[in-house]
């Protein structure tokens, strides 16, 4: 955190999924706790494959300021609840799961579109999208204002010749769009 311009704290909770193991809300309320202030924030538990009611009660039970929090929005639900999250939250997260579990795949890529155009519809601004495990998609045509991966921390290592300083600043000279496209049948209109 003394070096860090920000720090983003997920919370686990896709790792706890894809290792099988029960995810523990209360020990990391506990442990987030002292490390959120601005410009930290924390992604708010959420249920990988979950229902919305359960997406919902977690929102619930979260105990801190929404001024430290991000929400995760998966893209197998419901665009209404996307436009909820960001008209509630400063920071929405984009969570790939269910049919939409690749990232950058052909129904990932449309449903994104989807839900960007949603945002734009009703938006002279875009709120601040971040995307989970989405690294890869920095620089593309979707306006996220940020994005994190494992990259640098799993594959400075692989005898690539570069450091994890020099990975890390290659990773932050790519820049996303500042505006979204809406993509109604093949007209496209700068919002």
């Amino acid at each position: 955190m003394q070096i860090g311009q920000s720090v983003m704290w997920d919370n686990g909770a896709f790792t706890a999924f894809t290792q099988g193991k029960e995810f523990d809300t209360k020990k990391f309320y506990d442990w987030v706790e002292p490390r959120l202030g601005h410009p930290h924030w924390a992604v708010i538990p959420d249920v990988i494959d979950g229902t919305l009611e359960q997406q919902k009660q977690r929102l619930k039970d979260w105990p801190f300021s929404v001024d430290f929090s991000a929400p995760v929005w998966h893209l197998g639900l419901p665009t209404d609840h996307l436009l909820e999250l960001a008209d509630n939250y400063p920071k929405v997260c984009f969570g790939s799961s269910g049919q939409f579990w690749q990232v950058g795949s052909p129904a990932w890529e449309k449903r994104c579109d989807q839900a960007f155009d949603e945002l734009a519809k009703s938006r002279t601004h875009l709120p601040w999208i971040h995307m989970l495990r989405g690294l890869a998609q920095a620089g593309k045509r979707w306006p996220f204002a940020s994005a994190d991966s494992v990259n640098v921390a799993r594959n400075f290592k692989n005898g690539n010749g570069k450091c994890p300083e020099r990975m890390a600043r290659e990773i932050d000279s790519i820049q996303t769009p500042l505006h979204w496209e809406v993509r109604v049948e093949d007209q496209m209109e700068l919002i």
